[in-house]
C-alpha cells in the first residue's frame, strides 16, 4: 500500500454512541471556550464576573482568569444609589472593594496568569489608600501585574470640598507613594479629584515619582488658588494630560517630549492658561470654557507658540462669548499642519461667518466640525449671572494669504 505521509487519528469510543476528541483536541477546545468566555467576563463589572463563578466548577476559576481587572468602587455602593452618597454607605463600599482586591491579587485559587492592567476606582476615606497599597505592591513585586489605572475618587460634588478639604486630601496621597514606592513601577494612569498640593512638591510626586506615567488626568486640583505651576519633565513618558476646571493661573509646559494629547476643559486663569516651551510630540490640542466676568480674551496663535506640529484642535465655548480675540494671519505657524479643526458650543444666535478665518489660516485642514449651542434655560440672562452679556463675534474677513479650496 503506498503511504501519503499521513497518520490517521485513531477515535475514542465513546460509550457507544460516537467518538470522543482527541487528548489534543479536548485542551483546544477547552482553550477556546475559556477564551470565549473570559471576553464575555471582560465585558462584565467585577461583582457580576465574580458572581457567575458559583455556575459551574468550570466558571469557578474564570474570573481570576481574567487578564484586565475593572474594581470601582461605586459598583459596591447600594442599589439604587444613594443621593448624595452617605458616609457609611462608602464606608461599606471600601470594605467590600478591599476584600475585592485581595481576592483577585492574594487569594488566587491557584491561578498563576498575569494580569496586564489593573483599573482602580476608590474612595478616599480612612486608611482606604494604606490598606490598598500592599495588597498592590506585593502584586507587582511578584510579577502579578504589569500595569495600574488609578483613580482617586471624591465623594461629592467637587465643588462641594472646601480649600482646607483639598489641602488635607492631598497629604494621604503624598505618604501612599512616599510609603509603597513599588507601585509606581506600574503606575501608567492616575485620575485624581479635588486634591491641593500647596505645601506638597506636586511636581516631584507626578513627575519625579511616577515614572512609568503615561496618562494623568486633574479634576479641580491646584498648588493654591490661581498659581503658576511648571512642569518640566525631560524622562516623563506622559503621552496625554488631562485638567478639568483646575486652578492654576498659568500651566507652563517647560518641557513634555513625549506629550501627544492635551485636554484642558474650563480654566479660571484671567488671560491664556497655557504656555507652551517645548513639546515636540503635542499633536491634540483641546480648549473648552465658557467665558466668565473678569476673564480677558487673549490671542489663540500666542499661545499656540511653541507647538509646531498640532494636527487636531478642538475650542470649545459652551454657548457664551468667545474668549480668543479676533486674528487669522497670526494664526498661519499654528495652523500649518493642522487636519481637523472642531468648534463646539457656539451660542445660537451668533451667526458663523467668522469661522471661516479658520479655513483661510488652515490650508491644509480636511474637516471641520462646528456645533452650536442650543439650550432654551440658557436664554434667560437670570441664569448666566457669572457670564458677561452675549455678543456675536465681530471679525474682519480681509486676508491675502493662501487660499482653503
Amino acid at each position: 500500500m503506498a503511504s501519503w505521509g499521513v497518520t490517521p487519528k485513531i477515535m475514542r469510543c465513546n460509550g457507544g454512541t460516537g467518538f470522543s476528541k482527541q487528548p489534543e483536541e479536548e485542551d483546544r477546545f477547552s482553550m477556546l471556550m475559556d477564551d470565549i468566555l473570559i471576553s464575555i467576563l471582560g465585558r462584565l463589572d467585577l461583582r457580576t464576573a465574580a458572581r457567575m463563578s458559583v455556575l459551574s466548577t468550570w466558571w469557578r476559576r474564570l474570573p481570576w482568569l481574567l487578564p484586565e481587572l475593572n474594581i470601582d468602587v461605586k459598583d459596591f455602593l447600594p442599589i439604587p444609589r444613594p443621593n448624595p452618597i452617605e458616609a457609611m454607605d462608602m464606608d461599606k463600599a471600601m470594605a467590600s472593594l478591599t476584600k475585592a482586591t485581595r481576592s483577585f491579587l492574594v487569594n488566587r485559587h491557584g491561578e498563576s496568569s498575569s494580569i496586564s492592567t489593573l483599573h482602580l476606582k476608590i474612595y478616599l476615606v480612612n486608611d482606604s489608600l494604606c490598606e490598598a497599597g500592599p495588597l498592590i505592591g506585593d502584586a507587582v513585586e511578584s510579577g502579578l501585574l504589569k500595569d495600574l489605572d488609578l483613580a482617586i475618587l471624591y465623594k461629592r460634588d467637587i465643588w462641594a470640598c472646601s480649600e482646607e478639604g483639598m489641602l488635607q486630601r492631598g497629604q494621604p496621597i503624598d505618604g501612599f507613594f512616599s510609603d509603597y514606592p513599588v507601585v509606581l513601577h506600574c503606575l501608567t494612569r492616575l485620575s485624581l479629584y479635588t486634591v491641593r498640593f500647596e505645601k506638597l512638591d506636586m511636581h516631584h510626586v507626578l513627575f519625579d515619582c511616577c515614572k512609568q506615567l503615561k496618562h494623568l488626568a486633574l479634576s479641580h486640583c491646584d498648588v493654591g488658588a490661581h498659581s503658576l505651576f511648571k512642569i518640566d519633565a525631560p524622562n516623563s513618558k506622559l503621552l496625554v494630560l488631562e485638567l478639568t476646571y483646575c486652578r492654576f493661573e498659568i500651566l507652563e509646559l517647560v518641557c513634555l517630549p513625549k506629550l501627544e494629547k492635551l485636554r484642558c476643559n474650563t480654566w479660571v486663569s484671567r488671560h491664556a492658561p497655557l504656555a507652551f516651551i517645548l513639546v515636540p510630540s503635542l499633536g491634540e490640542l483641546e480648549l473648552s470654557c465658557d467665558a466668565i466676568h473678569g476673564q480677558s480674551e487673549f490671542k489663540l496663535s500666542e499661545l499656540l507658540q511653541g507647538t509646531t506640529c498640532i494636527h487636531t484642535l478642538t475650542l470649545g465655548f459652551k454657548g457664551e462669548n468667545l474668549w480668543m480675540q479676533p486674528e487669522m494671519r497670526q494664526l498661519l505657524p499654528a495652523f500649518c499642519k493642522l487636519r481637523k479643526l472642531s468648534v463646539r458650543g457656539i451660542f445660537v444666535e451668533f451667526d458663523l461667518l467668522w469661522t471661516t478665518a479658520f479655513l483661510l489660516a488652515a490650508p491644509c485642514i480636511e474637516i471641520l466640525h462646528i456645533e452650536v449651542w442650543e439650550h432654551i434655560c440658557d436664554v434667560d440672562d437670570k441664569s448666566r449671572q457669572l457670564h458677561t452679556e452675549r455678543r456675536s463675534p465681530q471679525w474682519e474677513m480681509q486676508f491675502d494669504g493662501p487660499k482653503n479650496r
